[in-house]
């Protein structure tokens, strides 16, 4: 992936608490972070607070990262459907600069206030930040 394709990039800090048994990091405590970034990123291209992850591709760990290294994960999106929206994981070690792991596919789907997949009408990725939700999530929950 080139820089030019990560549309959503965020940057972690490798503490002692994000380590495994051999001293390096965890690959649970990243999945966690990918994950959560990938939500935050899918709220912003649909609009909705109420999307949630679908499906997880095939997770290829490549290199791994110590105590103290910067990583950086970086997200795109590659298709909307008519309720989801896939997109393409890459996370980085910006001390060694090696990739340490890719996932081709996370998708998210569009949730209504029913819980049920609902359309979000949107084909394109946003680089504006006009599709932030204007409520806050449990001020609708309330309504239900």
């Amino acid at each position: 992936m080139e820089k030019a394709d990560i549309t959503f990039r965020t940057r972690k800090w490798v503490r002692p608490e994000d380590l495994n048994a051999n001293g390096t990091l965890f690959g649970g405590s990243l999945l966690k972070w990918i994950d959560e970034e990938a939500a935050i990123y899918a709220i912003l291209q649909l609009g909705n607070g109420r999307a949630v992850t679908k499906y997880i591709s095939e997770i290829n760990f490549v290199s791994s990262a110590v105590q103290g290294d910067l990583i950086e994960m970086g997200l795109t999106a590659k298709h909307f459907g008519r309720t989801s929206l896939t997109m393409r994981a890459e996370v980085r070690n910006m001390i060694t600069r090696q990739s340490i792991l890719t996932i081709e596919e996370i998708v998210f789907v569009n949730l209504g206030a029913d819980g049920r997949p609902q359309p979000h009408g949107y084909t394109e990725i946003t680089y504006d930040r006009d599709r932030i939700p204007t409520h806050h999530l449990t001020e609708t929950l309330d309504e239900d």
